[in-house]
């Protein structure tokens, strides 16, 4: 190992060892970062509740599920979604005595949306179903 002790010529050094300032500063800062306090920023947001399906939508004998030729689901005659309709269903299985589902498709409608709609049925384990309207179908 070297060391300096000044110049060969004996005159001192005249920079300043900065390794103790650094090294303190270092600390100071680990130091300040330690009590800083952790930053709360709360932004608030009404998020939307899950609510149950309405019992007033769900007829206790028998319930009408069509599909237009566009592909909307209808249920009593008023439009839902598939989440819906799911909902719908479950509530109907879950009545004693289960109402009646009657499905009427449009004769235009694209068959995946029926499939679908079927699937969603048949996923719901509805026991009392029938389909409605199908002397339409016999000119296809």
């Amino acid at each position: 190992m070297a060391m300096s002790g000044g110049r060969d010529d004996g005159e001192p050094m005249m920079e300043m060892n900065t390794t103790p300032l650094i090294d303190v500063m270092l600390v100071l800062l680990i130091m300040f970062i330690i009590t800083i306090p952790p930053q709360t920023h709360a932004v608030k947001i009404d998020l939307p509740q899950n609510t149950p399906p309405q019992n007033n939508a769900i007829d206790p004998v028998k319930n009408k599920l069509g599909i237009d030729a566009a592909g909307t689901i209808y249920w009593n005659g008023a439009p839902i979604d598939r989440l819906t309709l799911r909902q719908y269903l479950e509530s109907t299985t879950k009545m004693n005595p289960e109402p009646e589902l009657q499905f009427e498709p449009d004769p235009q409608t694209r068959y995946v949306v029926v499939d679908d709609v079927l699937a969603i049925i048949k996923r719901s384990k509805v026991t009392k179903m029938g389909f409605i309207g199908n002397e339409r179908y016999g000119n296809f």
